[in-house]
């Protein structure tokens, strides 16, 4: 399994010499030296999973985390930290990280770590639960998504927003058939609730730089181009 993965340590060396070992496994591996690069980061590009230091300047591994959930992304963070107490731990599990390793730790480890989570959350590209349409492809079980083989991180109800537009790839979706089936609500809400996740799923869709694939018939809904 390759995995795209951000190491987050300002220790400029530590961080060069594991990511230089995660990429001998077969990881592409980048680095942001502190918790506010981390962020800008990951709004710029997509991760599979992200290996984050707790201790750092400027802002720290824990407030990372707790930004990244509250924003929705559920992408696989393996704390990396030399606080080795069991409190730390459980600060770290219950603020949201999927694993808590305490540094230095061999790049083989956080491999076999990383493969474990993802295993568990049956995140594969298998073709036997997955839609497509055009150069997306999203697995509706596994709640993954990727373009042009790019994986992308979305928040739950951007996902399931994907998932219909995709199932219904060539076909217009009301405004209407959309708050039924992606929020679950039999009346339309007096906000634009839909189109505030249509925007937001558009820039991720596009962040690789790719041509925007949902289209806007004004009054009416949206089309997946298929």
């Amino acid at each position: 399994m390759t995995l795209n993965l951000l190491l987050v340590e300002d220790d400029a060396a530590y961080a060069e010499a594991l990511a230089e070992e995660l990429r001998v496994i077969g990881h592409a591996t980048a680095i942001a030296s502190d918790g506010r690069q981390a962020l800008t980061v990951m709004n710029e590009a997509a991760f599979d999973a992200v290996i984050l230091d707790r201790m750092m300047p400027r802002l720290d591994g824990m407030s990372v985390l707790q930004t990244l959930r509250a924003g929705g992304m559920t992408l696989p963070v393996i704390m990396l930290t030399a606080l080795s107490g069991s409190q730390d731990k459980v600060e770290g599990l219950e603020a949201g990280a999927d694993d808590y390793v305490v540094k230095p730790v061999a790049a083989m480890e956080l491999h076999a770590r990383l493969t474990a989570i993802l295993r568990g959350r049956g995140w594969t590209m298998s073709s036997a639960d997955t839609l497509q349409a055009g150069d997306i492809v999203v697995s509706p079980t596994s709640f993954r998504a990727w373009r042009g083989g790019r994986p992308i991180d979305l928040a739950k109800l951007e996902l399931k927003l994907l998932v219909e537009l995709v199932r219904n790839a060539d076909a217009v979706l009301t405004r209407a058939m959309l708050i039924e089936r992606v929020w679950g609500y039999d009346f339309i809400p007096d906000t634009n609730i839909v189109d505030v996740h249509i925007r937001r799923l558009r820039r991720k869709l596009t962040e690789g730089g790719g041509d925007d694939p949902i289209q806007t018939l004004r009054g009416i809904g949206y089309m997946m181009r298929g």
